[in-house]
């Protein structure tokens, strides 16, 4: 085969569709809304009828003061087996995201040895689990 008699395979092109050529409604129908030019229906129009968005009810809202907390428990920081813990080195460990917003340490858990924690927030359990192993914990400010 050369380049000067390549055919497509038969079947796989097609002519395109001519619109408006002798046939009185151009492929459109019959007369009615919808054969006019520039119609669009509205997305959601269901023919006048009470749309489905309308019918539901609204539920609920979003509290625009509420803060999101990434959460690590003391269980998957003893793992770790590291002195000092910060959120970078969460990261860094894939605990936690890049975007994590706002880390909470969670008494899930034990921990054995002393460590040095910082993070925004510590339930109250953990905070006495970690002084009670010999460690620290440093609360970084929002």
């Amino acid at each position: 085969m050369e380049l000067h008699n390549m055919k497509p395979t038969p079947g796989s092109r097609h002519s395109k569709k001519r619109i408006g050529r002798g046939d009185k409604t151009a492929g459109r129908g019959e007369n009615g809304q919808k054969s006019r030019a520039g119609y669009s229906q509205k997305i959601g129009f269901e023919g006048g009828q009470n749309p489905l968005y309308r019918r539901l009810p609204k539920r609920g809202f979003t509290n625009i003061n509420k803060v999101e907390y990434s959460i690590v428990n003391l269980d998957s920081i003893e793992s770790l087996g590291l002195k000092e813990v910060t959120p970078e080195i969460l990261i860094e460990k894939g605990l936690i995201k890049n975007n994590y917003g706002l880390l909470k340490i969670l008494a899930n858990g034990e921990v054995k040895s002393s460590v040095k924690i910082s993070a925004h927030k510590f339930s109250k359990t953990a905070k006495e689990q970690i002084e009670k192993a010999g460690g620290t914990i440093n609360i970084i400010e929002k």
